[in-house]
């Protein structure tokens, strides 16, 4: 189960940084999430049209981060994470819509990024203190 640490840090947030890569071509993006703790999972929307949905179908071994933007360093905090790409659930899909009640409007396409590995950094525990999740 991954710490509770990582649910409050990623509650606060709601974009994340997605990384993709096809034929040795890496490619980042962009993307609003709803995060599951239970599952250690993202659910985000995103076109299967766009460059970066066609590199992650193609290869769905994605890598990304979550940050929070100061320049006080007692303060710094931000995950880094690898995961995989899968077509939302249904229950993912009501989780993201919960979250976003406004994009049920546009009916998006929906995906969960299961987390594999993360690593959080957060100063405000202690300077450089990192707690790491690593799915069995």
């Amino acid at each position: 189960m991954m710490d509770e640490k990582f649910h409050l840090f990623l509650k606060d947030h709601h974009v994340l940084n997605l990384t993709t890569c096809k034929d040795n071509q890496p490619y980042a993006c962009s993307c609003f999430y709803a995060f599951d703790l239970k599952n250690a999972s993202f659910v985000i929307a995103s076109d299967s049209k766009t460059r970066h949905m066609q590199d992650a179908l193609a290869n769905p071994l994605v890598a990304g981060t979550v940050t929070l933007e100061t320049k006080t360093v007692g303060l710094i905090q931000g995950m880094q994470f690898t995961g995989h790409l899968n077509e939302a659930s249904k229950a993912h899909k009501r989780l993201y819509y919960a979250t976003y009640p406004f994009a049920l409007a546009m009916l998006p396409e929906l995906w969960t990024v299961r987390i594999d590995y993360a690593k959080l950094t957060d100063n405000r525990l202690g300077f450089g203190k990192k707690l790491e999740f690593k799915r069995n």
